[in-house]
């Protein structure tokens, strides 16, 4: 029996398309960050502090009035919706219109009764957007109480 390498063979390994066929995740749409309706969702850090949640959001091209950022109840929703288009016409009765839509949103569930919702902060820099989410003071923790005895 001869070995065949995959450099030597004019067809494609079967054993690398069975593997790629059963160890893909057919619901990320083959690509990290993508969602079920296979448009790209933005990456996500968020952060616990004793006295805060940060978020951090990768969204670069965007302008902090493309952004939609709602809390309702202990659910953050970020939202995007932003679409462009361009004409070019010229004497030739060429024309050439392109456009682009991009959309995405993002909810997250935070803890109940933690965060003071009416001290959000939210900040767009450099492609990154930014939340502060301060913890309400009965949430947050105390540092450790040293008892005395008597």
């Amino acid at each position: 029996m001869a070995l065949i390498t995959r450099g030597d063979s004019m067809l494609p390994s079967l054993t690398g398309w069975l593997n790629d066929f059963f160890n893909r995740d057919f619901f990320d749409g083959g690509l990290p960050n993508f969602s079920s309706t296979r448009t790209s969702l933005p990456a996500c850090n968020i952060r616990e502090t004793a006295d805060n949640y940060e978020v951090e959001m990768a969204a670069p091209g965007m302008s902090k009035d493309d952004f939609k950022i709602m809390l309702e109840g202990n659910l953050l929703s970020i939202a995007s919706e932003k679409s462009e288009q361009s004409e070019e016409n010229d004497n030739e009765k060429y024309s050439r219109r392109e456009f682009s839509y991009q959309a995405f949103q993002r909810t997250f569930q935070l803890p109940k009764e933690v965060v003071d919702a009416d001290k959000i902060e939210a900040k767009y820099e450099n492609g990154i957007l930014r939340l502060t989410i301060p913890k309400r003071e009965e949430a947050k923790q105390k540092p450790p109480k040293l008892i005395e005895i008597a």
